[in-house]
């Protein structure tokens, strides 16, 4: 069996010693029961990855060290963001989860006309607190040894409002044009996609301004939790690393 990876906030190197942090042992001593000796992989999300070895674990305390550095990147050669509409909360953990083991490079959640959620100040604070842990979790799980940005949660319009070099495609159910239709991207594309009930007219029409292409997805109407999934795999298997 492949060694469990464990995610280090650590700056890390060749034959560092130190404790995991406090989330990461747990993991280690309750859930995968591990014991002195057992090996890892541990990263810090930066690139690239070492082997290491548990030198002693006491109560709930693990310490170990880090042996040779690996060089191994499994990061898409799309550069693809998701900017999702607030949905409930189970469902934006799923959104999270899937897409960083599809390969995207950020997320960033906007709060909608429709969005059922509302998340500002310290409510805001200790949501995304709970994403990057789902974030991590989904990295360790899936071998990225770079992590994935999560951005700040702001209001539509105050998200709108940033420039970027980024290609804009928004999803819309009934739009002329298609995924498939779409020239390899030269460079990064941001995805726009709704909550539960969609964008509203509002926010169709300011998404166009700062220069969204609408695109469909077939004649079907996809839940929120669904279209971001279908659109990086379809995007993976058209132009990224499925086609490997």
């Amino acid at each position: 069996m492949a060694s469990p990876r464990i995610f280090c906030d650590l700056r890390l190197g060749p034959g560092a010693q130190f404790s995991l942090p406090e989330d990461a042992a747990n993991h280690v001593a309750k859930s995968l029961r591990l014991r002195a000796g057992d090996s890892l992989v541990v990263f810090d999300g930066r690139g690239g990855e070492f082997e290491a070895v548990i030198l002693r674990i006491d109560r709930g305390h693990v310490e170990v060290k880090t042996g040779a550095f690996r060089e191994t990147e499994r990061e898409s050669p799309l550069v693809v963001g998701v900017v999702q509409g607030l949905p409930e909360a189970d469902k934006m953990d799923w959104i999270l989860q899937k897409s960083v083991e599809l390969g995207v490079a950020w997320i960033q959640p906007v709060v909608c006309d429709r969005s059922v959620v509302r998340l500002s100040g310290d409510r805001a604070a200790r949501r995304e607190a709970h994403w990057q842990r789902v974030v991590i979790a989904a990295c360790e799980q899936c071998g990225r040894n770079r992590l994935p940005a999560l951005r700040p949660t702001l209001a539509f319009r105050d998200w709108a409002a940033v420039p970027t070099e980024a290609a804009r495609w928004m999803l819309a159910p009934g739009a002329d044009e298609s995924l498939a239709a779409q020239p390899p991207p030269a460079g990064p594309v941001e995805l726009l996609v709704g909550p539960e009930g969609g964008l509203s007219e509002r926010e169709i029409d300011i998404a166009a301004t700062v220069g969204f292409t609408s695109l469909s997805l077939g004649p079907r109407v996809l839940r929120t939790e669904t279209a971001p999934l279908a659109v990086l795999s379809a995007m993976q298997a058209l132009w990224g690393d499925f086609r490997r």
